[in-house]
């Protein structure tokens, strides 16, 4: 699947390692992919059999077709065409370069093409700072001032309702991603956070099912200066009650960063964010699901030792089953994985690990969505549009690359839940027919005798597994 390193080593020395690739190629040079492969893959053969497994137990679920004539009589000879439309298992990425590829309406209309034909769920930026810059101005509708990587809400919704994608926000209460005016005694905040949460209901509740109420409470972000509601010991606890007030019929997420997979896998239910989680329900708070970001910002230098945890399987299983204790489904709410640079064999690197992982998440009966970050390369936090040399644009983690053509890793997702993980056949059988699909919705269409007739159905366990079907 990937070129061998003496190839790799050769192809730098060709080029110098400063030469026609820049920087990027010199930090793939000590980026020991072989090794990386050669860890990911002992580790993957010992869980195989569970991820195969969890997969068929987990995502697909039996079904019955009972075929009669129209005097109720079993029919013999039916030919049948199943064809498997939409997944209920949610698979996608952010969207925050609808239409905000400025300097070329072709990368621009290449982005939205690679997102509708790939994913079935959007997270749409609700960045309070770049939302509401200034009090009182917002930025919802369509038309309003550009901030890049920060499309207006109203634009990402009808572009999701056009193209049959379920959006979900990021996020209400972001305590690093407040406006400066926003800013105060507890007072203050809390009315203004009030505000801004009954808007966004207004507006967006009926619309948007999923909403992350807090981010990064535990690992991230410190950038807390001048917040004095985020300091308070119901920081978490708070938040969620005022959205279920103003949400109550939305799936409400709670979101952390990366290291919660090492620190689950370490300390199982005495990790930090797990013990944050169970004291906010323990107080009330409705938590309907549980974010977990999987970023690996790793040094090429540094990522064989630093993803030890993160690329071992049953580390992943000790965390997931860590955090379904709780009773709420799991999200992996935002992944990158680096590629290091364009060279093939770096990419395809990228593609073997994703294509692992998404098998490991997928397997878990708890997980119900799985979204990357960054569909591009170029275009990620911290950095200037197409400097791949600053930011987390270094990492060249996003699926498509700059000019917006697809890396192996896009096809890899693609390939995952549009072939491998899709139940489609046509054959010819009797009366009844049962056989195991992957969960979501299908069309049938069924001939006997000259005749045809079509129905839509549902594979999921709380939908009937049966269907008559009158030819």
């Amino acid at each position: 699947m990937m070129t061998s390193r003496r190839n790799f080593l050769a192809t730098a020395g060709a080029f110098g390692a400063m030469g026609a690739f820049g920087p990027s190629l010199w930090a793939a040079m000590k980026y020991d992919r072989d090794a990386i492969l050669e860890q990911f893959r002992t580790y993957a053969a010992d869980t195989d059999a569970r991820v195969k497994a969890g997969i068929e137990a987990n995502r697909k679920a039996p079904f019955r077709f009972v075929f009669k004539d129209a005097n109720g009589k079993l029919l013999e000879n039916v030919h049948v065409k199943v064809t498997q439309k939409t997944h209920d298992f949610k698979y996608g990425a952010d969207l925050f370069m609808l239409d905000e590829i400025i300097d070329s309406k072709e990368k621009n209309e290449a982005y939205k093409e690679r997102f509708a034909e790939t994913f079935n769920m959007a997270t749409l930026p609700f960045y309070w700072k770049d939302l509401e810059p200034e009090e009182g101005k917002t930025r919802y509708a369509k038309n309003s001032p550009k901030i890049y990587r920060r499309p207006p809400p109203d634009l990402c919704v009808e572009w999701c309702e056009k193209n049959g994608i379920e959006p979900k926000a990021h996020c209400l209460n972001y305590h690093s991603q407040a406006p400066d005016w926003a800013r105060g005694d507890i007072h203050k905040e809390k009315y203004l956070l009030e505000k801004r949460f009954r808007e966004l209901s207004e507006r967006y509740a009926k619309k948007i099912p999923m909403w992350e109420v807090t981010n990064e409470t535990f690992w991230g972000n410190a950038n807390n200066k001048g917040r004095s509601l985020y300091h308070q010991p119901d920081f978490v606890e708070w938040s969620f009650k005022l959205a279920e007030e103003y949400f109550p019929a939305n799936h409400l997420i709670i979101n952390e960063w990366s290291p919660v997979w090492r620190d689950a896998w370490a300390h199982r239910d005495r990790a930090g964010y797990y013990m944050q989680i169970e004291r906010a329900m323990l107080k009330g708070a409705r938590i309907d699901a549980i974010g977990m970001q999987f970023h690996m910002f790793f040094d090429a230098d540094s990522t064989l030792h630093n993803t030890r945890s993160y690329y071992n399987p049953q580390c992943l299983f000790d965390a997931m089953d860590t955090y379904a204790a709780l009773g709420k489904p799991l999200q992996v709410t935002e992944i990158t994985i680096p590629a290091f640079s364009n060279d093939p064999g770096d990419e395809e690197v990228q593609a073997e690990i994703l294509h692992e992982l998404y098998r490991i998440w997928f397997s878990h009966p708890a997980m119900e969505a799985i979204i990357y970050w960054n569909l591009p390369d170029g275009y990620a936090w911290g950095s200037e549009p197409g400097d791949m040399s600053s930011g987390e644009n270094r990492y060249y983690g996003g699926l498509c690359r700059f000019d917006m053509t697809p890396k192996p890793a896009l096809n890899a997702v693609k390939d995952l839940f549009g072939k491998e993980w899709r139940t489609n056949f046509e054959r010819d059988v009797s009366g009844q027919y049962i056989f195991r699909g992957f969960k979501g919705t299908y069309e049938l269409e069924a001939t006997s005798s000259g005749k045809t007739v079509k129905k839509e159905f549902r594979i999921n366990p709380t939908f009937p597994n049966t269907v008559e079907v009158t030819i």
